[in-house]
């Protein structure tokens, strides 16, 4: 494959930063981050600047999390996090969408392109997938009525550089807010989409195509694992499976398993 060069090359990188949100430059003469530079030696005399802090999921934010007395609280607590790294290259936090009095709550990963956009989840391909796939059971993220209604979030609000997977400590650092969120929202069901979603609630290091189908439970809340919709874009013979686990949901929510 022949490497772009030149001026295509160097616009495509532009292009890349203005995607993660760089729309100035800051300083006056430009920075070659690939040229080696002498390491700074502090005086004499003087302390050596401590290392920042690499936040976890301790204290902090489970702190954080717990003092959040409404989804309003939280999501603004959300917003006003910097603990994580994923927050500088993002447009938007990504909250969620659809009824808080929903019966049917969705558990996804994490925003892609589409999501950081528009600052809701679910809003690319891989949502309106899920839609359909939705609308099919008689459910809707715009339903008024609580047994009809469905609401949606992820694990992480921000969107990983080139819609990578999100890092075990990405995870670990965000989970508090992620079941204090289920724990405001109260579903009567959780439907939790693709493995990063699934690990994060569930003790489990088996992949998703294994967990799916089969009923866990978090807090109380009956948990059913399925497919992320992108994984369904991509093989399409694994719908049936997804189907399946639907029907399951559909059946769980109106009391009849």
């Amino acid at each position: 494959m022949e490497r772009i060069t030149g001026f295509a090359a160097e616009l495509a990188a532009l292009a890349w930063q203005v995607e993660l949100g760089a729309d100035e430059a800051i300083g006056e003469v430009p920075v070659n981050r690939y040229q080696a530079t002498a390491p700074v030696v502090p005086p004499v005399g003087m302390p050596e600047a401590a290392a920042p802090a690499v936040l976890s999921a301790g204290p902090q934010t489970q702190a954080i999390a717990a003092a959040c007395a409404t989804l309003d609280e939280l999501n603004a607590a959300m917003a006003a996090f910097d603990g994580c790294a994923l927050k500088l290259g993002a447009r938007n936090t990504v909250f969620a969408d659809g009824n808080r009095q929903a019966a049917l709550m969705v558990v996804g990963e994490a925003p892609g392109r589409d999501e950081d956009m528009e600052g809701k989840p679910f809003v690319g391909r891989s949502g309106q997938l899920l839609d359909l796939m939705l609308a099919c059971i008689g459910l809707s993220r715009n339903a008024t009525l609580r047994a009809d209604a469905v609401y949606i979030t992820n694990v992480l609000p921000w969107r990983p550089p080139s819609n990578r997977d999100p890092s075990g400590d990405e995870v670990a650092m965000m989970r508090p807010f992620l079941l204090r969120h289920i724990e405001l929202v109260a579903p009567d069901v959780l439907l939790v989409l693709g493995n990063t979603a699934a690990h994060a609630l569930l003790p489990s290091t088996t992949g998703i195509t294994r967990l799916r189908g089969h009923w866990a439970e978090v807090m109380g809340i009956p948990v059913m694992p399925s497919l992320h919709p992108a994984a369904l874009l991509r093989n399409p013979v694994q719908k049936a499976g997804a189907w399946a686990d639907l029907l399951e949901v559909k059946a769980r929510l109106h009391g009849k398993s």
